[in-house]
């Protein structure tokens, strides 16, 4: 832990803002000092996901909680992120330190182009001396505004910068063999792998009710980094000072995977399919045992609507889904392709039609 050199930390908003809403100041520049000291003397570089825009909008507003719909959600979104990221102007300001801003989707993230494009400005951020400051566009979002939503983003934003270590900060202090506020249970010190939980039955609540997440999304983040090579403490705000030094604290989740292509994960872990493909049995031991592209001749049925670059569903006869891709042709075209060649199509519909409609390289295995 006190070795690694990038680091993305993300902070629910509970350790952020006050129980009815509103930035609480002295969190944030709490936050801010640990965060700054850490990576004084340039040996560092550190990424920070930061929730809080939603709950940060609430008492500006003049709502007493938060909002379940969509809209409100929204409004409050776009109040409450331009506050956030002043206050963490304002708190690095103390340090001669700059901030930028990175509003995410998951949409953007599972494009090529996009993803390369959040990868670079991350990276020329950090080369330059910023701190990235990184959050979900809820403004935006629709499907995104949805239950531990920025754990997981952070387990994402630490594969796209190819950090050495995700730190999860809420009002928790690591993950524990039973409910903590009851005697006799103990804080979990190390995680290895899923059997080391299997008898764990963790909460989903958060305490302050202002955020989205609890413990499960994030051990699931957890699980998401460790799977793609990244080791991960989670602990509580309070204890920041000695996640990112190397102390004692928190539950640390040692590495269990390799990394892999950024943009994958992204397609397995943060993208809402828009419609499937229903592939012969062929098709399905061509992508998911010999790790092919998928072609026209393979497809059974087509099922949504979705647009070339969409993510869909890729199922087996029996419906299960058996991968995960981003498809070349609309919807509407996919019927007249169904089980032909092609190069039948080549010669009938012309040569744009000589193509994957998922390439293997653009195409994930979910099994």
């Amino acid at each position: 832990m006190s070795e690694a050199r990038r680091i993305v930390v993300k902070v629910g908003s509970s350790s952020l803002t006050t129980a009815s809403g509103g930035l609480d100041a002295d969190r944030v520049d709490a936050l801010v000092d640990v965060l700054a000291k850490s990576r004084s003397g340039g040996e560092r570089e550190i990424v920070l996901v930061s929730s809080g825009a939603i709950a940060a909008g609430l008492a500006p507003l003049g709502l007493r909680r938060r909002p379940r719909d969509l809209a409100r959600q929204q409004a409050a979104a776009s109040v409450g992120q331009g506050l956030l990221v002043a206050r963490y102007t304002a708190s690095f300001a103390r340090y001669g330190v700059r901030v930028g801003q990175v509003l995410l989707t998951s949409d953007d993230m599972s494009r090529r182009a996009h993803h390369r494009n959040a990868s670079r400005t991350l990276d020329k951020l950090l080369a330059m001396g910023a701190f990235p400051i990184v959050n979900e566009n809820d403004t935006v979002a629709t499907d995104e505004i949805r239950f531990g939503d920025n754990d997981r983003l952070a387990a994402l934003v630490a594969h796209l910068v190819h950090a050495d270590l995700l730190v999860l900060l809420s009002d928790v202090d690591g993950v524990y063999d039973g409910d903590p506020s009851k005697p006799g249970t103990s804080r979990i010190a190390e995680v290895h792998g899923p059997e080391d939980l299997a008898h764990v039955d963790i909460g989903s609540a958060g305490k302050a009710g202002v955020g989205t997440g609890g413990m499960v999304t994030k051990v699931e983040a957890a699980r998401i980094a460790a799977a793609a090579g990244i080791p991960v403490v989670l602990t509580s705000a309070v204890h920041a000072a000695d996640a990112l030094s190397g102390g004692d604290t928190g539950t640390y989740f040692h590495s269990t995977g390799k990394r892999s292509g950024g943009r994958l994960l992204w397609l397995q872990h943060a993208s809402t399919p828009q419609g499937a493909l229903t592939l012969d049995d062929g098709a399905v031991r061509a992508v998911v045992e010999r790790r092919k592209s998928l072609l026209p001749a393979g497809i059974a049925a087509v099922e949504g609507e979705f647009s070339a670059g969409d993510p869909v569903e890729l199922r087996d006869t029996r419906g299960q889904a058996v991968a995960r891709g981003l498809v070349n042709f609309d919807a509407k075209e996919i019927p007249r392709l169904i089980g032909r060649s092609t190069r039948e199509l080549a010669r009938e519909l012309g040569a744009e039609y000589e193509r994957e409609v998922v390439h293997r390289d653009d195409l994930v295995i979910l099994r």
